[in-house]
C-alpha cells in the first residue's frame, strides 16, 4: 500500500502541473485580457492612450514577458526581480510620463554605470520590469494579486473572503443531499414498479434534464416575486444577507444581517443545489442497488432465511456504494468551488460567484488560483475514492 501512495503522490503532482499549464494557457492565450478595455477606448474616447501608457500597463501586468516565463514566476516565483534584457539591467531614475527621449542609466557586462539615450515608451517599459513585484509562486501559497476585482491586494484575501459563504451553502446542500439521496435511490430499488418508484423515477428524470438557471429562476419567481405579490411569506432573491429591515408577512420585520435573515436567504440557493443533487444521486443509488439485488449472493442470503432488511443493510447496501463513492468523492473540490450557475443566479457571495466576476473582469490570477485549488482538490478526491473501495470491498488490494 505504501508504494502505490508513493506512485500515487508522484502522479498527481504531475497532473495537477499539466493541468496548471494547460489552464494557464488558455486563459492567457485567450480573446480578452486587461488590455481588452483599453483598446476599445483608444477606438471610440477622444483622448486615446499613448503607447507610453500601453507599454506601463503591458509591463505591469507582466503581459509583455514569454509565456512560460510568466508562468515560472506564477507557479514558483522564479526568476524573481528586475528582468534582465539584452545583458543589462535597467534601473529608473526619471518619472514615468514622459513625452520626449531621455537619458537612461544602466549597467555593462562589466557592472559599470553607463548612459544611454532611449525612447520614451522604451524607458517605461524598462523601469517597469525593475519595479513589478514577483510573488513567491503558488507552491508556497503565494497567487500574486488581483488584477480588477481587488485592486493590488492578494488573492488569498479574496478567497478567504468568499470561502465561508461558499463551505455554508454547498455543505448544507451535500449533506441534505447524500441524506435524501441514499434512502430514497435504496427504496426506489427495492420496490421496484410500485407506484412510489414510478413517481419517483418521473421525478428524478425532471430534475437531471432541467438546466440549474432555469429551475433557480422559476424559484425566484414562484417564492421570491408571484408569493409577494400574494401577500404571503416570500424568501429573499438573492445576495447572503440584506442590507436593511425588510417585512414578511405573517412573520413581522426581519432585522438585516440577523440569524433568521441569513437562514431566510440560504433557503432558495440550498432548495435548488439539493433538489438538482438529490435528483442524480438517487437516479445512480437506484440504478446501482438494482444491480446488486440481482446476484446470486443476494439470492442466497434470502434463501437461508434472513430478514429483508438484514439482506439490504448488510449485503446489498455496501457493495451497492462502491461505485457511489466515485461520485461522492467530488463533492470534495465541489466544496471548494461552489455552484457557479446557482451562486451566480442569486448572487451569493462565494467562489463560484467568484469564479465568474473574474473570468468577466479578465482577472486572471483569481480565476487560475481557483482554477488550480480545484484541480489539487480534484486529484486528493480520486485518491480518497481508491482507499474507500479498499474499506468497502476488502477484495481490493493496491500493492
Amino acid at each position: 500500500m505504501t508504494g502505490y501512495l508513493l506512485r500515487r503522490v508522484l502522479q498527481m503532482i504531475l497532473v495537477v502541473f499539466l493541468s496548471a499549464m494547460a489552464s494557464y494557457a488558455i486563459l492567457n492565450l485567450a480573446p480578452g485580457g486587461p488590455l481588452a478595455g483599453l483598446r476599445q477606448q483608444t477606438q471610440t474616447a477622444r483622448n486615446r492612450i499613448t503607447e507610453e501608457d500601453m507599454a506601463r500597463i503591458r509591463a505591469y501586468f507582466e503581459l509583455d514577458l514569454y509565456l512560460p516565463i510568466r508562468f515560472s514566476r506564477w507557479l514558483a516565483g522564479w526568476p524573481r526581480g528586475p528582468i534582465v534584457v539584452a545583458g543589462t539591467e535597467f534601473f529608473a531614475n526619471t518619472p514615468i510620463g514622459c513625452r520626449k527621449n531621455i537619458e537612461g542609466l544602466y549597467k555593462d557586462d562589466k557592472g559599470n554605470m553607463q548612459s544611454k539615450v532611449i525612447g520614451c515608451a522604451e524607458y517605461v517599459y524598462l523601469t517597469s520590469l525593475v519595479a513589478r513585484r514577483t510573488s513567491d509562486g503558488v507552491i508556497r501559497g503565494d497567487f500574486g494579486n488581483s488584477w480588477r476585482l481587488n485592486r493590488d491586494r492578494p488573492v488569498t484575501d479574496l478567497l478567504w473572503s468568499r470561502l465561508p459563504k461558499t463551505l455554508l451553502l454547498a455543505g448544507i446542500a451535500t449533506v441534505l443531499s447524500l441524506g435524501l439521496a441514499i434512502p430514497l435511490g435504496i427504496y426506489s430499488a427495492v420496490h421496484q414498479y410500485s407506484k412510489f418508484d414510478y413517481f419517483f423515477t418521473s421525478f428524478a428524470f425532471a430534475g437531471t434534464s432541467m438546466p440549474t438557471f432555469f429551475f433557480g429562476i422559476m424559484m425566484i419567481l414562484l417564492f421570491s416575486i408571484v408569493f409577494k405579490n400574494l401577500g404571503l411569506p416570500y424568501l429573499p432573491p438573492g445576495s447572503a444577507a440584506a442590507v436593511r429591515d425588510w417585512t414578511m408577512p405573517w412573520f413581522g420585520i426581519v432585522a438585516a444581517g440577523s440569524t433568521l435573515d441569513r437562514a431566510l436567504h440560504l433557503v432558495l440557493p440550498v432548495a435548488v443545489l439539493t433538489i438538482i443533487s438529490v435528483a442524480g444521486w438517487s437516479r445512480y443509488i437506484r440504478s446501482s442497488m438494482l444491480e446488486v439485488l440481482r446476484q446470486d449472493y443476494v439470492r442466497t442470503a434470502r434463501a437461508k432465511g434472513l430478514t429483508e432488511k438484514v439482506v439490504i443493510n448488510r449485503h446489498a447496501l455496501r457493495n451497492a456504494l462502491i461505485p457511489f463513492a466515485t461520485l461522492a468523492v467530488f463533492t470534495l473540490p465541489a466544496l471548494f468551488a461552489g455552484a457557479i450557475i446557482t451562486e451566480t443566479i442569486f448572487s451569493w457571495p462565494g467562489m463560484g460567484r467568484l469564479y465568474f466576476l473574474a473570468l468577466g473582469e479578465y482577472d486572471y490570477p483569481v480565476a487560475m488560483a481557483i482554477l488550480f485549488i480545484i484541480a489539487v482538490l480534484t486529484v486528493i478526491a480520486t485518491l480518497i475514492r481508491d482507499i474507500l473501495y479498499t474499506i468497502l470491498d476488502p477484495r481490493i488490494r493496491y500493492t
